[in-house]
């Protein structure tokens, strides 16, 4: 058989498996919103899209321009119920630490200050503006194996009682979400943001080459650590998907080589997933595993599918060349979420115009797409114009 036909052959399987995997409950009693995020992850063509944001950084403008507060964003923008039930207790940007660090400003420099954050880094801000804003890293927990042991090792213990304080009230939660039927997603901090929390952007590229002893001691720990908090709450939900927030890619690639992904972060993503597997309530349930990371990721699409089983990649930053049609019909198995182009929504409706009647007729079509912005909608981007966007959203998908 040519390669071609049969990789063609194999795609159709895959799909056709995907469509006919088990749910948590019957697909006629789950309500319409939850139905449209199991039809974006099954990849059924033609399906109305599941709608969401990513999130916000224009709060505050969109206050001056008029909008009241605390406005029902899902009712004024025409977003979904939520339709998963997220796990947490794994970290997200950083480390899953506990305890945490103090946090404490350290020095006043007038219209900025250096802060001691919670994970223990210490950061060049605005002064009282430190969400939404990229700060300056000045200084990282981790330098070597002895700061590693001193500063963070101790802080990642899994049988820490603190970890669990809450831990009946998101099981609970999470029961009642699954008997609704919808998704019940682990989310974890991904090895790469994980290392690069700890030791630093610049300086963790170093340790991958320099200190490799250091970067493997620091993955165990996160293995040992993401086992037993999957594991606690394995006893009462089976889980649909592993969301990994990795953030490994910049805008021309992965910012470490494929041979440092496989060494480094995947024999551990390996060894969690297949734990995670072994443990599940109902055996028969398809595990998605999610991979999000800014950046252009497109060339290691390929990889996360081979070595960990992904089936779901988000958010597909437009500044960095993605193109969610052109990516969709590459890899057809692939659920996408993103793609929406942020600086298109802050040039107006004609432009937004052009950029949703070239994506989502074509992405809907081929079905496993959920439109959202690339990143957080940056305050550049008008109230009118968003309100517009969801509008165009609403009417070409569904």
């Amino acid at each position: 058989m040519p390669a071609t036909v049969a990789a063609e052959a194999d795609t159709a399987a895959l799909l056709a498996e995907r469509r006919a995997i088990p749910l948590p409950i019957p697909y006629e009693q789950m309500a319409p919103h939850i139905r449209r995020l199991w039809d974006a992850y099954r990849v059924v063509p033609g399906a109305p899209l599941y709608r969401k944001e990513f999130g916000f950084y224009s709060r505050e403008a969109w206050a001056a321009q008029g909008l009241p507060e605390g406005a029902d964003f899902a009712a004024r923008f025409g977003f979904d119920p939520p339709a998963r039930y997220d796990l947490a207790g794994l970290g997200w940007c950083e480390a899953a630490l506990v305890p945490e660090f103090e946090p404490a400003v350290l020095e006043d420099r007038g219209a900025h200050e250096v802060v001691l954050d919670r994970v223990g880094r210490k950061l060049l801000c605005f002064k009282n503006r430190r969400n939404g804003f990229m700060p300056e890293y000045l200084d990282h927990p981790v330098k070597d194996l002895a700061s590693w042991e001193r500063e963070i090792r101790w802080r990642m213990d899994p049988a820490s009682p603190e970890r669990y304080a809450d831990l009946d009230a998101r099981v609970d939660a999470a029961k009642a979400a699954a008997a609704q039927g919808k998704m019940i997603v682990q989310r974890v901090v991904g090895g790469y943001m994980y290392l690069r929390s700890l030791i630093g952007p610049e300086q963790v590229l170093y340790a991958f080459v320099d200190q490799p002893e250091l970067i493997h001691a620091c993955m165990q720990a996160w293995l040992d650590l993401a086992d037993a908090v999957t594991a606690r709450h394995q006893r009462h939900v089976t889980l649909d998907e592993v969301f990994f927030a990795e953030d490994i890619c910049y805008n021309k690639g992965p910012l470490i080589s494929p041979a440092m992904i496989r060494e480094f972060l995947v024999p551990y993503y390996q060894e969690l997933l297949a734990r995670v597997k072994a443990r599940q309530l109902d055996a028969r349930r398809h595990l998605f595993v999610q991979i999000d990371t800014d950046g252009n990721a497109e060339t290691v699409i390929e990889l996360y599918r081979e070595t960990v089983g992904m089936d779901v990649m988000s958010p597909f930053e437009v500044a960095s060349g993605s193109d969610v049609v052109k990516i969709g019909a590459r890899f057809p198995w692939l659920t996408i979420s993103g793609g929406i182009d942020k600086r298109v929504l802050a040039a107006g409706p004609a432009a937004i115009d052009r950029h949703l009647e070239y994506i989502l007729p074509a992405m809907r079509a081929r079905g496993g797409y959920i439109p959202t912005c690339d990143h957080g909608v940056p305050a550049e981007v008008s109230l009118a114009n968003y309100e517009y966007y969801r509008k165009r959203c609403i009417e070409l998908g569904g």
